[in-house]
Formats: structure tokens, sequence, C-alpha cells
């Protein structure tokens, strides 16, 4: 059974930079997609970026391109997400999660195509 854990969520001051990981278990790993999403307090969750894991294309919110760059390491098994310029409207907390097997029919921007989630980090920026 495959399990996701992000990690590198920090307290950081509006301007800074961070990069998020999401390590998955198991002897192997080959998702069809991987995806970064987040929720603030009392918000909706909200897509933010999408990495197909063979081919490496991506997807992103309108929101977050170009500040925010998914990427993934297919070795190490992990999917990364850089955070730059961060502004306190980007507090949240960040999951990462994994669409297995690419034959769902809902889209990736949204949470329901993904089956596997991590527990998530706390990313909060300060004025």
């Amino acid at each position: 059974q495959v399990q996701l854990v992000e990690s590198g969520g920090d307290l950081v001051q509006a301007g800074a930079s961070l990069r998020l990981s999401c390590a998955a278990s198991g002897r192997t790993f080959s998702p069809w997609a991987m995806g970064w999403f987040r929720q603030g307090s009392g918000k909706e969750r909200e897509f933010l970026a999408t990495i197909f894991w063979s081919g490496g294309n991506t997807l992103y919110a309108d929101s977050v391109k170009g500040r925010f760059t998914i990427s993934r390491d297919i070795a190490m098994k992990t999917t990364y997400l850089e955070l730059n310029a961060l502004k306190p409207e980007d507090s949240a907390v960040y999951f990462c999660a994994a669409d297995s097997t690419g034959r769902g029919s809902t889209p990736l921007d949204e949470a329901g195509a993904y089956d596997v989630w991590g527990q998530g980090t706390q990313v909060t920026v300060s004025s």
C-alpha cells in the first residue's frame, strides 16, 4: 500500500522561498500523476499543480503559475513543490496526492481525481 508523507513546511517571512517534499513509500512507485493542493483555515481546498509521472509534463492553477514549480525525482519516488515570493495569503496546509491509475474520469484539477493523500505540511507566512 502506497503512503505519502509531506515535509518542508515552515514559518517564514513574506518574500521567502520554501521547497516542499512528498515522499512515497514502497519498493516501486509509478502513479499516473501527482498533485499538490492547499487548504487555509476556514477556506476551500485549492488545486495548485499536477505533474504527470512518466513524462514530467505539468499543469498549474492560474493563481500560482510563475511563482510555484512542481517537479519530481523518479528514482527517489519524491514530488516537490517550490514556493517562491511567499505571501501571507499562501499560509495553508499543503497536501500532496497521487492519481494511482489514471483511469478515473475526474479532472486532475479536482481533489476527487486522486486516491492517495499525504497528511499535509503547514506553511505559515508572516507579514
